[in-house]
């Protein structure tokens, strides 16, 4: 068997689409290739694909990472070939290398993400970047998160590493994130935004990458 991690981005197109409905598309386009794909053992097979912190509906990404378990060996650049062919518009492979088998799985070696958020505002530039001086500086921001089996309380300063200003003009800002991700809770850009006391919702969320456990 072997083991392959692929880079892909998710565009526009698809942004609205769930989770589920992400890995079904990518088990057809692999299908589809003619990729040999292993499946799970027991009464109800599933094949063997995971995907690293899947990501909220309305967010579009360059860095989404991929484990996929093939039962036959193939070449990194003839799975490239075969599978881009089928995958649909906003859907792009950007990198795939081998991984070894024995691997801890990708959702447990996820450790941060890295966002950039657009944001209509009527703060000017000095006002956005006390904003972020002040929530950095803070030692605790205790959040609540309305989940359907209730609220969630936790510390969000706890998930934030990073904050910065990448731009601004009038009545507009693009924020930078570097957020937690691991087994104490991930990071929600949307969260940290109206943390900074802006009013609207992002008018786009764009991950830019995800930093795995080194060792």
């Amino acid at each position: 068997m072997q083991r392959l991690r692929i880079r892909f981005s998710r565009g526009e197109e698809i942004k609205y689409i769930s989770h589920l409905d992400l890995m079904r598309l990518w088990q057809r386009a692999l299908n589809r290739a003619g990729i040999a794909l292993a499946y799970s053992e027991g009464f109800n097979p599933h094949p063997r694909m995971s995907l690293a912190l899947p990501l909220a509906l309305g967010v579009t990404s360059e860095a989404e990472l991929m484990d996929v378990v093939l039962e036959k060996f193939v070449s990194p650049h003839s799975f490239t070939a075969a599978v881009s062919q089928q995958l649909p518009r906003g859907v792009a492979i950007s990198d795939i290398f081998n991984s070894p088998l024995n691997l801890p799985s990708l959702q447990s070696q996820v450790r941060q993400a890295e966002y950039t958020i657009a944001v209509a505002t009527d703060k000017n530039k000095n006002e956005i970047e006390s904003a972020i001086n002040s929530l950095l500086d803070k030692k605790s921001l205790p959040w609540q998160h309305q989940r359907d089996t209730g609220p969630h309380k936790y510390d969000l300063r706890q998930l934030i590493d990073d904050i910065w200003l990448i731009d601004w003009r009038r009545g507009f800002c693009n924020i930078g994130m570097l957020l937690r991700c691991d087994s104490t809770g991930s990071g929600r850009p949307e969260q940290v935004a109206a943390a900074l006391s802006f009013t609207q919702y992002p008018a786009s969320i764009h991950r830019n990458k995800l930093i795995l456990q080194t060792s």
